[in-house]
């Protein structure tokens, strides 16, 4: 199938960098949110995510100018998703809220379009059966940030033909991206091996084995991790670490998956890392 035009629905973190890597790549995008200042804020992301490609010579002003040029915002599914060969659904870890987005891109997509969600751990066999084509619904879980990290995680459904992957994992390249083909397991399988690991560091500074700084530095040093467990949490945000660690828990009925208490209180308590400048460590927001 030819892909000229991608809608991409949520401009948050995960949602403008994957609008950037279409837009750079020479693909129309429709950037998809809830609300104006919400899409006037990803794309001012994008645009300042781009400058400093250009401030480091990486891209020209003109490829720059370009790829802005290729991305019109929309404030509706309906608009924005009518015409796209390929529809990214890129918002929170939220099962109904997927389930809402799915139901409605079935209605109003065109029939041959091909669904994806971005989830990082929730079933796309559970996300496809929200429509009447779950044989055109994939995963494409790109990592943070989306500009810069080369791994696509392809997330084959029970159902997805070998046409819609292969056509994803060429889509994929396209971006400068390295496709990796998956089965749909809960966690997939880089949050079911990542998780466990920070949920453990977790654990060792709940226990009083270290402080967080020597949980990241035996990590860093010993097993040459460019950035150690709980820092890695912080940025990706306890609250969606401990979302994923109960999909993973719920999943396998196994307690090996069972979140840290102290994980679970530091969400409550909302110190969730880099985005509320309070988790393992203290940041400037």
């Amino acid at each position: 199938m030819n892909i000229s035009t991608v809608a991409v629905i949520g401009g948050g973190t995960m949602g403008n960098g994957i609008a950037h890597v279409f837009a750079q790549s020479g693909f129309r995008v429709h950037l998809i949110e809830s609300k104006q200042e919400f899409l006037d804020r990803a794309i001012g992301t994008i645009t300042k995510n781009l400058g400093r490609m250009v401030s480091k010579e990486k891209i020209s002003q003109s490829q720059m100018d370009e790829s802005l040029g290729r991305i019109q915002g929309f404030l509706t599914i309906e608009e924005g998703a009518k015409d796209a060969d390929l529809v990214v659904e890129a918002v929170n870890e939220n099962l109904e809220l997927k389930k809402s987005i799915f139901q409605k891109l079935d209605v109003v997509t065109k029939p041959e379009a091909i669904l994806a969600s971005n989830t990082s751990s929730i079933s796309i066999t559970k996300i496809a059966a929200f429509t009447k084509r779950a044989k055109q619904v994939i995963g494409m879980h790109f990592f943070n940030p989306v500009p810069m990290m080369k791994l696509v995680e392809v997330v084959r459904g029970l159902e997805t033909t070998d046409e819609v992957t292969q056509t994803i994992m060429e889509l994929s390249k396209q971006l400068g991206k390295v496709p990796v083909e998956v089965n749909d397991f809960p966690g997939f399988v880089s949050n079911r091996v990542l998780m466990p690991m920070i949920n453990e560091a977790i654990f060792a500074v709940y226990e009083g084995v270290a402080t967080p700084e020597a949980v990241d530095e035996v990590m860093k040093l010993g097993m040459a991790h460019p950035m150690g467990p709980l820092r890695l949490a912080d940025f990706i945000g306890l609250d969606v670490c401990l979302a994923i660690l109960n999909v993973l828990y719920e999943g396998f009925k196994d307690p090996k998956y069972r979140p840290c208490p102290l994980l679970v209180k530091m969400v409550d308590a909302g110190k969730l890392g880099d985005k509320t400048g309070q988790g393992f460590y203290t940041y400037q927001k």
